[in-house]
């Protein structure tokens, strides 16, 4: 990465992956990040690599290159590092192995599937932007029936609840007594998106399955493995579209 114009600060803190850019505008209004030795009280703040950042009166870690791994999610975790009501997470269930990351994207409690997980919250936060073009693909069951009309609402995009969805691709895969199974593709990821989209129409999804998210596949790993993707095979996979390979030079006090 090339520092010498300088950066906003919180974008920095991101990409040392203490954290991502929205959570280090928080730490911000906190008074836990400083430069120099002095807090911070705005995000608007340039540094370079001459520039001490320290989070919490600890200086940012010396960045490793970007690493993503893909994490087949059982259902019964939540995608958070801290949960109010004691549920187990995902970050729980990680091998000690790991290094500490943060989730591309978020699948709730009772979802399962392909999580992304990444050492840098910079590149998470690109990852997570409808200008990417990437789709989410899921396997979906649901209990009732999902008519060609309703298919075809879907397609154009539909408002429930009053939150307007962008349209969403479905294919029925079959039918199984009262129960279907989709392949719903998404271009966002709103919360609990295709649960209130189904829900709009009367329907309750029972089983949800991220298969994909963008180029990178669940495949067959198994429930609850972990699997880091090559540093080539991303940069291939990215396609240019993300910058991958940029390591942060960031001084240490």
């Amino acid at each position: 990465m090339n520092t010498e114009k300088g950066e906003r600060v919180a974008k920095v803190v991101a990409r040392a992956g203490v954290c991502s850019r929205r959570e280090a505008e928080r730490y911000i209004e906190q008074g836990r990040i400083a430069v120099n030795g002095k807090v911070l009280t705005s995000p608007a703040v340039v540094v370079t690599d001459a520039d001490v950042v320290t989070v919490d009166q600890k200086p940012l870690p010396a960045k490793e290159k970007t690493r993503v791994w893909r994490y087949h999610k059982p259902a019964g975790l939540v995608t958070t590092y801290r949960d109010p009501q004691g549920r187990p997470t995902v970050f729980d269930a990680l091998p000690e192995t790991m290094p500490r990351v943060i989730s591309i994207g978020r699948l709730d409690l009772n979802s399962e599937g392909l999580l992304l997980l990444t050492n840098d919250g910079e590149f998470a936060r690109q990852m997570e932007l409808p200008s990417t073009g990437w789709s989410r693909r899921y396997r979906v069951r649901i209990h009732g029936e999902l008519t060609p009309e309703m298919i075809d609402k879907l397609g154009k995009g539909v408002t429930a609840d009053g939150v307007r969805y962008a349209p969403a691709q479905v294919v029925v895969d079959k039918k199984q007594g009262s129960n279907m199974w989709l392949t719903v593709s998404l271009k966002e990821g709103k919360n609990r998106e295709i649960r209130k989209l189904m829900e709009s129409f009367g329907l309750q999804v029972t089983r949800l399955i991220r298969i994909s998210y963008g180029p990178f596949q669940l495949g067959n790993l198994e429930k609850g493995a972990v699997d880091e993707i090559p540093g080539k095979t991303l940069i291939e996979q990215t396609g240019g579209k993300i910058a991958v390979d940029r390591p942060v030079k960031v001084k240490k006090g």
